[in-house]
C-alpha cells in the first residue's frame, strides 16, 4: 500500500514536472507570438504608462490616420483652454475641402460645430475636417503642424515628426508605437474624448438632403467589450494601423500596431494583445485626478498658500495574485514660489515607489490661481507680522 502511495506520489511530480514548464513556456511563446505580423507594436497600461508588451516599439514609421491623435489631442487643448467651444461653428476653407482620403465631404465655406467636426475626425476619420479644424485652432494647417511638432517635443516623443495634420502620405512624416501610446495616454486624460472615439456610428447634417452616416472605421468597438477608442490608420506604405484602448475593471490598457497586412490582422493582434493586458494584470487606484495631495507656500501673492493636486489618476500596476505590498510615496515640490502663480501650473510631482524603485511619476498642479498681492494687501501681511512678533 505504502509503495503504491509513493509511487502514485512520483507520477504527479513527474506530470507537474512537465506541465508546468510546458505552459510557461506556451504563455511566452503566445507573447512572442501576439504581434509577429506587424513591423512594430506597444501594450501599455494607461494610469502608469508601465510597458506590457513591446516589439520594435521605437522604430520611426508612417503612422497614417493615426496622426489624428495628436490632432485631436490638441483640439481638446483648446476647449480646456477656452479658446474654443463645442457649439462654435467652424467654417470650411477651399483648402480644407480640398483634401482627398476619407472625409465628410465638406464644401468649402461649409460649417459645422466643433461637435460635429470632432464626430467627422473621430469615427470615421475625416481629413477635411482635420484640416478645418486645424485652421481654426491655428489659423493656418502649417501653424498647426507646428503645434503638433512642439507638443512632441513637450511629451519628449523622440521618433516623431508631423508634416500635416491628417496622416496622408508625406515624406519625412513619422512617428512610432511608443509615441503613439504615449500620445493616446495623453489624449484620454480628456475623459470626454471617448464619447467620440468610442461611437460606432453617428449622423452629420441632421435631416437634410446631405445626410452623411459615420461608420466607425475601429470595428472592434463594435466586437470587444469596453474598446472605446482610439484611431485606425492605412495608406499602401503604412498598412493596417491601430491605435485601440479598452477598460476593463479600473485598469484601461493602450494598444499600438504599425504595419499589419490586413485588417483582419491588424484586429486579431490588437485582440490579443488586449486580452494579454486583461489576463496577466491588474491595477488598484490611489488617487483620483484633481485630488489634493498637498499645499504649498506662496510668497507675495494675495493668498500664503497654494492646494497642489494631481495632474491625472494614480493607479498600482501589479501581475495577478502578486502580493500588494513594499510600495511608498514621496512629493517633490519647487521652492521659493511667488505669486502670481496659475491655476493648472506644475509645482511639484509625486513619485510613487515600489520596494525603493520608482514605478509612477503624476505631475502635482496648482488647484487654484494666486494674484500678486496688492499694495494694501501686502501692508497688511507686514503690519500683521510685526503685531504678533511685538505681541510674542
Amino acid at each position: 500500500m505504502k509503495k503504491r502511495m509513493f509511487l502514485s506520489m512520483i507520477a504527479v511530480l513527474f506530470i507537474f514536472s512537465v506541465i508546468l514548464p510546458s505552459s510557461i513556456a506556451d504563455a511566452a511563446e503566445e507573447k512572442i507570438k501576439m504581434a509577429e505580423q506587424s513591423k512594430s507594436a506597444i501594450l501599455i497600461e494607461r494610469d502608469t504608462g508601465a510597458i506590457l508588451f513591446e516589439k520594435n516599439s521605437r522604430k520611426p514609421l508612417p503612422p497614417a490616420s493615426m496622426t489624428k491623435i495628436m490632432t485631436m489631442l490638441l483640439i481638446m487643448e483648446a476647449i480646456e483652454d477656452k479658446k474654443l467651444t463645442w457649439d462654435e461653428k467652424v467654417r470650411t476653407s477651399e483648402y480644407a475641402a480640398s483634401m482627398g482620403g476619407s472625409q465628410i465631404f465638406l464644401e468649402p465655406g461649409e460649417e459645422m460645430t466643433t461637435r460635429e467636426m470632432m464626430q467627422g475626425i473621430a469615427i470615421g476619420s475625416a481629413n477635411d475636417a482635420s484640416v478645418a479644424m486645424a485652421e481654426r485652432v491655428a489659423g493656418s494647417e502649417e501653424m498647426f503642424v507646428k503645434k503638433m511638432n512642439d507638443k512632441a517635443k513637450e511629451l519628449d516623443l523622440k521618433q516623431t515628426k508631423f508634416k500635416n495634420s491628417t496622416g496622408l502620405p508625406e515624406k519625412g512624416h513619422y512617428s512610432s508605437a511608443y509615441d503613439m501610446a504615449v500620445m493616446a495616454k495623453e489624449l484620454l486624460k480628456y475623459k470626454e474624448i471617448t464619447k467620440y472615439t468610442g461611437a460606432y456610428e453617428e449622423y452629420l447634417r441632421g435631416d437634410s438632403e446631405k445626410k452623411f452616416w459615420l461608420v466607425n472605421t475601429n470595428r472592434l468597438i463594435k466586437f470587444y467589450p469596453g474598446v472605446d477608442g482610439l484611431k485606425t490608420g492605412f495608406t499602401n506604405e503604412a498598412k493596417y494601423c491601430l491605435t485601440a484602448t479598452a477598460s476593463k475593471d479600473n485598469m484601461r490598457v493602450i494598444a499600438v500596431i504599425f504595419g499589419a497586412p490586413t485588417p483582419k490582422d491588424r484586429n486579431a493582434q490588437i485582440t490579443k494583445m488586449l486580452d494579454y493586458g486583461f489576463h496577466q494584470y491588474e491595477v488598484s487606484p490611489l488617487y483620483v485626478k484633481g485630488e489634493k495631495i498637498s499645499s504649498l507656500e506662496v510668497a507675495k501673492g494675495d493668498k500664503s498658500a497654494v492646494s497642489l493636486e494631481t495632474a491625472d489618476k494614480v493607479s498600482i500596476l501589479m501581475k495577478k495574485g502578486e502580493k500588494k505590498g513594499g510600495f511608498s510615496k514621496e512629493i517633490n515640490v519647487r521652492k521659493n514660489v511667488q505669486a502670481p502663480v496659475k491655476r493648472g501650473e506644475q509645482l511639484g510631482e509625486l513619485m510613487i515607489k515600489q520596494d525603493g524603485k520608482v514605478v509612477s511619476k503624476t505631475p502635482l498642479l496648482a488647484k487654484e490661481d494666486v494674484n500678486r498681492a496688492s499694495w494694501w494687501q501686502f501692508y497688511k501681511k507686514v503690519f500683521h507680522y510685526f503685531s504678533k512678533t511685538n505681541a510674542s
